[in-house]
């Protein structure tokens, strides 16, 4: 087989960058190696940036999200039992879009089909060969049938355990990693939210999130022990704890109910460097992790997939590779500016087993300054609903 682009990877990230080649003609193969109702069934967060909306709009799927999707236009956040709230539209003139990444996922899968585009399931051993010469390609297997595709240009989209960064020696990359003491303990349940926008709290127990899906499904967390197991926590529990972190204004409106999702997931922030090797570029997880707070993970990759895609349809309209050349620098400039913001509020949000009480009293100040100061708010709300590309 040939064709211009092969994407590693059928997630989100994956799915937008063929949707729009598409809508240039330019050609690619994705290939997932697992299944499309097991791609469907990973939960994700939900909150997307004013540039991943458009982004899909100019895909040509944003039909569901402008008719189904939240627009949130700002934020509560509170420390015991203050509260205040950041105002994105106001400080910005831009909002965020609530819409869960399994619905983005979905859509793109559906104009995907629809366009007939070349989707590969259940693909295994996938190896990149030759991505610094001018003949790259990609051989995998498909049950016993060995599969070869020849291209013009890799995009890694396959995640933090793909194969993508490992095929960029480590001679020629650098990893840069933080690992955080604690993680998040997650559950979703078919329950109306606690209040209409996103709360993110500070307590001496430790953070806690409210968030949404639609009107009758939220996604609620709190911060745990490494050590804990989704097992471990009872839902009764679980709706305790909660209570304990968020003010008793929203205690008394909070609705619990029998949980339908549970799980913990660690923290981490993760950077490689470059995202390019040849003719193999990285989008995403593939090359970047952030932690949850503040949403940043699927707005980051679609950041990738933007500069990516630029810089391919400048290429093929115009020979130019000054985009494919300059992509890994423009996308590790956003991407470490994500890094700092989704570092700085989990510092500012969470508990760490060895804050001092002197250090206590400096997130508790910072969490004071941001509530009286418009520009502490209006740097956080341009980070929130996304920096431009």
């Amino acid at each position: 087989m040939k064709t211009q682009i092969v994407i590693i990877g059928g997630g989100p990230s994956g799915l937008l960058l063929s949707q729009l080649l598409h809508t240039r003609g330019i050609e690619s193969i994705v290939l997932e190696r697992k299944t499309k109702d097991y791609v469907l069934g990973r939960i994700r967060a939900g909150v997307l940036e004013h540039g991943l909306h458009e982004m899909m709009r100019e895909a040509g799927v944003s039909d569901r999200i402008d008719a189904e999707g939240l627009p949130h236009d700002g934020t509560m956040i509170s420390y015991g039992d203050e509260r205040f709230r950041i105002d994105f539209e106001a400080l910005t003139g831009h909002k965020v879009m609530v819409y869960g990444q399994t619905e983005v996922t979905r859509d793109l899968y559906a104009a995907r089909e629809k366009a007939g585009g070349a989707i590969e399931f259940n693909v295994e051993d996938v190896q990149i060969h030759d991505a610094d010469s001018d003949a790259p390609y990609v051989t995998y297997r498909v049950g016993d049938e060995r599969r070869r595709i020849d291209c013009d240009y890799i995009a890694g989209c396959d995640g933090f355990h793909g194969v993508s960064r490992q095929a960029i020696p480590l001679s020629k990359r650098r990893e840069f990693e933080k690992v955080y003491p604690f993680g998040w303990l997650g559950i979703l349940s078919e329950t109306p939210p606690v209040h209409h926008e996103l709360i993110y709290a500070n307590s001496p127990r430790g953070f806690a999130l409210c968030s949404m899906r639609n009107a009758n499904l939220s996604r609620y967390y709190i911060q745990c022990s490494l050590s804990d197991k989704p097992e471990d926590w009872t839902d009764d529990a679980f709706w305790m704890e909660l209570k304990r972190r968020i003010p008793s204004d929203f205690v008394k409106e909070l609705v619990t109910g029998p949980s339908i999702e549970k799980s913990i997931a660690p923290l981490r922030s993760f950077v490689t460097e470059p995202m390019q090797y040849g003719r193999l570029f990285l989008c995403g997880d593939a090359a970047h992790i952030v932690p949850p707070t503040g949403a940043k993970g699927l707005n980051t990759a679609a950041s990738d997939v933007y500069y990516l895609y630029h810089a391919l349809r400048e290429f093929y309209g115009t020979g130019s590779k000054a985009g494919i050349e300059s992509y890994s620098t423009k996308a590790l400039a956003r991407v470490w500016k994500a890094e700092r913001f989704s570092w700085w509020f989990s510092s500012l949000l969470h508990r760490y087993p060895d804050q001092s009480e002197f250090d206590i009293k400096m997130q508790v100040a910072e969490l004071a300054f941001l509530r009286s100061n418009e520009a502490a708010q209006k740097a956080m709300a341009e980070n929130y609903v996304g920096l431009p590309y």
